[in-house]
């Protein structure tokens, strides 16, 4: 990483109101304490009716979001920050956008030659007029079983179901149905699970190791992801040579083909084959002491507070 920046004046986002509220205030914890010991000023703030106002009145020196959902991930709050010319990490709002709605990203990627599983986007009114049977009986003649079931937009696996049988396909649309107007059903790959971070703090995009996610429940769940001791992980993952290699390849372009800047997560399936799938891209990933960027960044002998000031650094730059 680049040497030691001058002091900064950082506000961290954390919180919101999104169904990742408490994932998001453990991020926003880990990057301030991190950035502190690295000795910048560090403030934490909702993002709540003062902030915009505050920013403009404090003017910090670099802007860090840690907001998961929503608020922190579909490229609004970015596009008001751009409007005031306020520096902050990650990417940019038009990226944010195409990246926060899974549909979009499949076929962006899919265009660009990456795998993605073949799926059906499905919202809620087009289950309500054409009627709920036929339209799953329509899936299942399309995809078949395993499938999984998601939200369009959102992310921490809330709403997400693997369908292993016909039956129990109707209660996963219902439930991601309860996180946004639109399920994406996915055919199931079947490989390892991985998820590869990218970085990139001046000097071009650079994977880090693969981490490889192994949940005792055999579902990568919301619980599985924050729950100490719910999840196995390798890092690097147990990849061989060639596979590691088209993950880290298939990461980069990924993180290429939708505009990312600064911090991304690319998750992925490796199938028997050695093949890369992309399932989708986080332009905030979690920053939990149980998250997988951490864990690569260390992995690949990194220090985290390191990392996160040099990124604060690659935001100021960009905005001058």
């Amino acid at each position: 990483m680049t040497e030691s920046s001058p002091a900064r004046s950082v506000v961290v986002l954390a919180g919101g109101i999104s169904h990742e509220r408490e994932v998001s205030l453990r991020s926003g914890r880990r990057v301030a304490d991190s950035l502190l010991q690295r000795g910048h000023t560090v403030v934490i703030r909702e993002p709540d009716s003062t902030l915009l106002a505050y920013l403009a009145e404090t003017s910090p020196d670099v802007v860090w979001p840690a907001l998961h959902g929503a608020s922190g991930e579909d490229g609004s709050l970015r596009a008001l920050m751009d409007a005031q010319g306020i520096a902050y990490v990650g990417s940019e709002s038009a990226a944010a956008q195409l990246a926060w709605h899974k549909p979009t990203a499949k076929v962006l990627v899919s265009r660009a030659g990456y795998a993605t599983p073949d799926s059906i986007t499905l919202p809620r009114e087009t289950f309500r007029e054409l009627g709920a049977s036929q339209v799953l009986d329509g899936v299942i003649r399309h995809l078949g079983t395993p499938v999984v079931v998601k939200p369009a937009m959102g992310g921490s696996a809330q709403g997400v179901t693997v369908v292993e049988s016909d039956t129990e396909l109707p209660r996963a649309v219902v439930d991601a149905y309860t996180y946004g107007e639109t399920a994406l059903i996915e055919r199931k790959v079947l490989g390892t699970e991985v998820s590869v971070g990218v970085l990139d703090t001046g000097d071009g995009p650079f994977a880090l190791p693969a981490v490889e996610i192994v949940p005792r429940s055999g579902v990568y769940s919301y619980e599985a992801r924050y729950n100490a001791g719910e999840t196995q992980f390798y890092t690097p993952a147990r990849l061989d040579r060639a596979a590691a290699v088209a993950a880290a390849e298939a990461a980069l372009g990924i993180h290429r083909t939708l505009g990312l800047r600064h911090i991304s997560r690319i998750d992925l399936i490796i199938d028997g084959t050695g093949t890369p799938w992309f399932l989708e891209a986080n332009v905030l990933p979690g920053l939990t002491e149980t998250s997988l960027v951490p864990q690569a960044i260390l992995a690949a002998g990194l220090n985290l507070g390191e990392v996160y000031e040099s990124l604060g650094e690659a935001a100021i730059r960009d905005a001058s």
